[in-house]
């Protein structure tokens, strides 16, 4: 029982609830569609002309979704921590500042270390920031009561 118990301590000191996330983009289909609304509800009071006029201005815009440039430099802000993805090779880093085009960085592991990049080394659809996950927590809480209650039950039997 000792040794169950000891080694259930041990995994939730082991346990972070801090995971790598990638950030998605908002979808512009999203947007529009609300846009939509928005003028299809301003146009009640104004003439079935102009109401045709913007449905069909918002039916384009919808169909023709603008595709969203992502800014590494933007994404990629300093004192945070990130996981990215540099030629195939997958880093954890602190990011130090920005040096015209070229990333300055140190490893999480290793702050003594000095790592740059340039922006186009980067895959901008990799880089994920270091979050606190609410469903890991929630399973490690949950786990925390259910052994406290185990351990209550069996001192009480």
């Amino acid at each position: 029982m000792r040794k169950n118990f000891y080694l259930i301590i041990i995994s939730f000191c082991l346990s972070s609830c801090y995971t790598y996330q990638v950030k998605k983009p908002a979808d512009p289909a999203t947007d529009n569609k609300q846009d939509s609304k928005r003028n299809a509800a301003l146009s009640n009071n104004a003439s079935s002309e102009q109401m045709k006029s913007s449905i069909a201005e918002s039916q384009s815009q919808s169909s023709q979704p603008a595709p969203v440039p992502i800014n590494v430099q933007e994404k990629l802000a300093p004192n945070k921590k990130f996981k990215i993805d540099v030629d195939g090779k997958s880093y954890k880093i602190i990011v130090d500042k920005w040096e015209s085009d070229s990333l300055v960085a140190h490893p999480i592991s290793n702050p003594k270390k000095i790592l740059k990049f340039h922006k186009n080394q980067i895959n901008s659809e990799k880089i994920a920031e270091k979050r606190f996950s609410q469903p890991i927590a929630d399973i490690i809480t949950v786990t925390a009561y259910a052994g406290i209650g185990v351990l209550i039950w069996s001192l009480l039997k």
